[in-house]
């Protein structure tokens, strides 16, 4: 039996879509992959707690530290490559990844971005930004999107898309919890089985 995709969560903040993936794990709905590390941009990320809950391996990669963006994306290197990593999920990391960096990973980093692409994502789209500027849009309905990761933010692939709506009365807020519980934490346990299968059929062959 071909081991399972070994996969990486990339995380600075609350890691509420870390939560949904090692939930998705616990509950059999990653069958062909296992996070064997969290690796945090911040080192307050509570984050790095869940993955102790779970014991998942955390480190922590900090640019401010570590001084420029070579010397960030080094660290980060170092350490997927001490795990093993196969699979790089980015879930709610606010760092920019090179060119240098995302072009020796194709097709092998997944992000989910909280609207549909391509409304209110790219450079800037971020965080409560995104739900703050469907909301002044006017926008009906939003969602979230899970792409591949390439050099141009929010430009990669799709993968897999999924609509929520906006109600009356939402706040940005309101609106990106919404939005996590209906699209974010269900695609992103999906996309990452889909290519966990993937690259576990390619390692079959």
């Amino acid at each position: 039996m071909v081991s399972k995709t070994r996969i990486a969560v990339l995380v600075s903040g609350g890691g509420t879509n870390l939560q949904a993936l090692l939930d998705a794990q616990k509950g059999g709905k990653l069958p062909d992959g296992e996070i064997v590390l969290v690796v945090a941009s911040n080192p307050k990320a509570y984050a790095i707690t869940r993955a102790q809950q779970a014991g998942v391996p955390a480190v922590v990669c900090s640019r401010k530290a570590l001084g420029s963006q070579g010397a960030f994306e080094t660290a980060i290197s170092q350490a997927l490559a001490d795990h093993g990593v196969e699979l790089i999920v980015l879930a709610g990391f606010m760092s920019i990844l090179s060119e240098a960096f995302t072009s020796r990973w194709p097709r092998r980093i997944l992000n989910v971005h909280p609207s549909l692409i391509p409304a209110f994502c790219g450079k800037g789209y971020y965080g409560l930004k995104v739900h703050q500027a469907a909301l002044d849009y006017g926008v009906k309905v939003t969602g979230a999107t899970v792409h591949f990761v390439n050099e141009v933010p929010d430009g990669g692939e799709i993968l897999l898309q999924k609509a929520v709506d906006v109600l009356p009365g939402d706040t940005p807020e309101v609106l990106q919890r919404r939005v996590m519980e209906q699209a974010e934490w269900i695609l992103l346990p999906q996309a990452t089985q889909m290519i966990s299968e993937e690259i576990r059929r390619e390692k079959d062959q």
